[in-house]
């Protein structure tokens, strides 16, 4: 009796313990409050899940590639790798950070997040039909935190053990639980790559071998550096997950590269291919009035969007001795006259930029508030006073193209910091104050020349050297650059990727994002204020610190944006009804068979 006692009593524990691991695990993981499907859902809000299957959609690229290594961050990697790789959760576009059971068919996040269990999917798969497993996973992890970019470094290395749990679970404890955005970074943009692929390979080195993957595409042919075509995987094994169902209706895509970007637009208006994003303002004006459109088989869209601009900006790389000075920086930033070129570059079509996080609510307005003022209070001694007393915004002209107030107020900082005009040249301690600006496609150089005039009024010469794409990242990723023009996206939902961006020790090794050299313990203590944040309201003022700290260090001058998303498509491309928050979604597009045909004759 006593034994039965024991058994008995020992079974309900198990059984207990069981229903509490499963309780713990969720469907859906969100950086902020719950997701919005439940358990139950059967597809995204926007999409159609009816959608037809098949045909081939063209997209035109600028410049070349030259690597299909997910791992390698040397060399031009080719458009549309992340299809070939899933992630252990998948994210949604009309929420601002949530992901969604893939790879990992549920995830178990501690509610301090100081650590996070992943439960594979027994269906997931790799191409070859190999199943992909914990090994697989913790292969990923280890390679991406020992040979990733320095970001990926840094981040996936918070990583400090991981346990096999159960038959089919991951659990990863971190280093501490103050980055909120960890779990979330893991789940959805870790790359799960093979071990038995990626293991006798040098993944610090660029390929160009098929590589074997295991999401909805798979490269089916490449002319290197000029095409790169993917084929629709037929036994896709997640074709019918709920955050697929839908999505990747192509049977296949194609991207062609253009080395020329007048000659990418003609090109799509004889329909060499399909589907383009128009980011030019004046060309969207001025060149899409050609015989297609007029005959309506290519369609003309605007769409709004809620989603953060980001900063689009000439960028000074202030680990250069010219640009390590916060008001030369200032003054030069005096010298764009942003209304001149809007009116004669950009027909008047752009906004001026006044934030990191414009079109947004995370975007700074007004003077800090209290909260923010409690973040920025301890940094006093080390931020401009503008920080605590002003509103930022660039200098504005008359758009006359004559900016003289500008001029002489950049002047007149310039000889504070010691810079004179001798022989025409402003000249300091023997040096001449003379610098390159490093240009990828044509529609910057007219930026650049526009604004080399008004320096030049200044004494100040400015080298435009416009180089291939290749030539350009390569001296990108070594920081090899005075000035360039450069654009950082930023979500509703900004996190570690801002280390990226702004972080001192990440601005120290090739391969970041952190084009300005920006090198301040006030930034690196905001970015981990904003990833530590427990809650929306939290995020949103540490943002709004890290976005004024940003600004008044003038880092860079800020160009424009527009808050709507200009496309233009061939008519037997069809689009669900619902637009989601961040805007169009190409994966949830398919094709109308018999209008590609009526086109075809």
């Amino acid at each position: 009796m006593k034994k039965i006692f024991i058994l008995t009593i020992l079974f309900i524990s198990f059984c207990l313990f069981n229903f509490a691991a499963l309780a713990d695990k969720s469907h859906g993981i969100a950086m902020h409050g719950t997701p919005k499907y439940p358990e139950n859902f059967t597809q995204l809000d926007y999409v159609n899940s009816n959608a037809p299957k098949g045909g081939t959609i063209k997209f035109g690229s600028y410049g070349s590639f030259d690597n299909l290594n997910r791992v390698a961050f040397k060399g031009s990697k080719a458009a549309g790798l992340g299809y070939i790789n899933d992630t252990l959760m998948r994210r949604v576009w009309d929420e601002a950070f949530t992901l969604y059971g893939l790879i990992a068919e549920y995830a178990d996040m501690a509610d301090d997040r100081s650590s996070i269990i992943f439960y594979l999917n027994p269906k997931a798969r790799f191409h070859d039909g190999s199943p992909i497993t914990r090994e697989d996973i913790l292969f990923s992890l280890e390679t991406f935190q020992t040979k990733g970019t320095p970001n990926q470094k840094k981040t996936y290395g918070k990583v400090i053990s991981t346990e096999m749990i159960g038959e089919n679970g991951v659990k990863m404890n971190f280093v501490n639980n103050e980055d909120k955005e960890l779990p979330l970074i893991i789940a959805g943009f870790l790359p799960i790559i093979p071990k038995k692929y990626y293991s006798n390979l040098d993944v610090t080195k660029t390929f160009l071998d098929i590589p074997l993957g295991s999401g909805p595409y798979t490269v089916s042919s490449l002319d290197p550096g000029r095409q790169i075509k993917y084929k629709r995987v037929e036994d896709y094994w997640a074709k019918d997950l709920p955050v697929n169902k839908g999505q990747y209706n192509f049977d296949s895509i194609v991207y062609d590269y253009y080395k020329d970007s007048s000659v990418l637009m003609e090109a799509f208006k004889v329909g060499e291919y399909d589907y383009r994003r128009e980011h030019n303002a004046k060309r969207w004006l001025s060149e899409y009035e050609f015989k297609a459109v007029d005959k309506g088989w290519v369609v003309l869209r605007e769409m709004k969007n809620d989603r953060p601009v980001g900063m689009n900006a000439l960028v000074m790389n202030s680990r250069k001795e010219l640009f390590n000075n916060r008001r030369v920086r200032l003054a030069l930033s005096y010298a764009y006259d942003h209304e001149w070129i809007n009116k004669v570059l950009h027909n008047s079509a752009y906004v001026r930029t006044d934030s990191y996080f414009d079109n947004s609510p995370l975007s700074s307005s007004g003077l800090p508030s209290k909260e923010e003022f409690k973040l920025l209070n301890p940094w006093k001694d080390q931020l401009p006073n503008e920080v605590f007393s002003k509103t930022y915004k660039p200098p504005v002209t008359n758009g006359s193209g004559n900016p003289r107030r500008n001029l002489r107020n950049a002047k007149k900082i310039l000889e504070e910091e010691g810079w004179f005009i001798e022989n025409n040249k402003l000249m300091k301690d023997g040096k001449e104050f003379r610098f390159e600006i490093l240009i990828l496609s044509p529609s910057d150089e007219k930026i650049a020349l526009a604004f080399q005039k008004n320096l030049e009024i200044l004494g100040i010469t400015m080298d435009v050297r416009t180089v291939d794409s290749s030539q350009y990242q390569a001296r990108l990723l070594n920081y090899d650059f005075d000035m360039i023009k450069r654009y950082w996206g930023v979500s509703l939902s900004p996190g570690n990727e801002q280390q990226f961006y702004w972080g001192s020790d990440i601005g120290k090794k090739d391969g970041s994002r952190n084009y300005a050299g920006v090198d301040s313990p006030v930034v690196d203590a905001l970015i981990e204020k904003l990833i530590s944040a427990k809650t929306r309201k939290e995020l949103t003022t540490a943002i709004h610190a890290l976005d004024r700290v940003l600004l008044w260090g003038h880092y860079v001058i800020p160009l424009y944006h527009s808050n709507t998303d200009r496309i233009a498509y061939w008519d037997f491309l069809e689009y669900p009804d619902k637009i989601p928050l961040y805007g169009i979604v190409i994966e949830s597009w398919w094709i109308n068979q018999d209008k590609a045909l009526e086109l075809q004759r």
